[in-house]
């Protein structure tokens, strides 16, 4: 299964990715490292974990998408992969919901290729899925990640104190959320048509930003 906009494409990740995954990624180190998790200290009766190797984390990833609770997906533009994006945390019963989490080669930045992204993922999602509800956390700081959701029209719901381990400690995080009923007529129409309105002027120069990655998980 893959979401298709013009040069953008979200495809499954595969074990075969692993050479351009590892070079998008190793390249991407300084870019990526204060906003990508990492795996806290272990406590005196926890185990001892490590990030997993690439072909651990697809396993995994393959694992909880065969058992409905994750979407795995990597970011393709212009045919080159750039990116991961990955709806976690999926939630049935009366939630129904997800999270999202992405992050996207410095090289593609600022060019609409994470909100397309993301905006094609939350139709997927509340269109065939048939999720609720979907939320992106992003830690204060990151203002070009914050800069996306706004773009899609995420609300803002409020602060997570110490919500996820990231760049070596335990870092809050805004929540941002949508909910079905808020894109009836689907989230990408009405990025395209933002995204209109600025290539037109209508909005003050210089809003667009560059494209940040977020936390995404523990990887190698």
């Amino acid at each position: 299964m893959e979401l298709v906009d013009g040069d953008i494409v979200l495809r499954p990740i595969k074990l075969r990715d692993q050479k351009a995954w590892r070079e998008v990624n190793r390249r991407n180190r300084d870019w990526l490292r204060p906003w990508e998790a990492t795996i806290p200290p272990p406590t005196p009766s926890g185990p001892v974990t490590h990030r997993p190797t690439y072909r651990q984390m697809v396993r995994h990833l393959r694992s909880e998408a065969s058992a409905g609770r994750m979407l795995p997906f990597v970011i393709e533009y212009q045919g080159r992969l750039v990116g991961q994006l990955t709806v976690a945390g999926i939630t049935w019963g009366s939630m129904c919901s997800g999270h999202i989490g992405y992050w996207v080669d410095e090289a593609v930045a600022g060019r609409g290729v994470v909100p397309t992204s993301v905006a094609m993922a939350v139709d997927h999602c509340f269109r065939t899925v048939g999720l609720h509800r979907i939320e992106v956390c992003i830690r204060p700081e990151n203002g070009p990640s914050r800069r996306v959701v706004e773009k899609l029209g995420f609300r803002e719901e409020g602060l997570r104190p110490r919500y996820l381990h990231i760049d070596g400690a335990w870092r809050d995080h805004l929540v941002f959320a949508l909910t079905a009923e808020e894109v009836p007529d689907g989230l990408l129409p009405r990025w395209r048509r933002a995204r209109a309105r600025e290539r037109s002027g209508h909005e003050l120069p210089g809003r667009e930003q560059r494209d940040h990655g977020i936390q995404h998980g523990p990887t190698n």
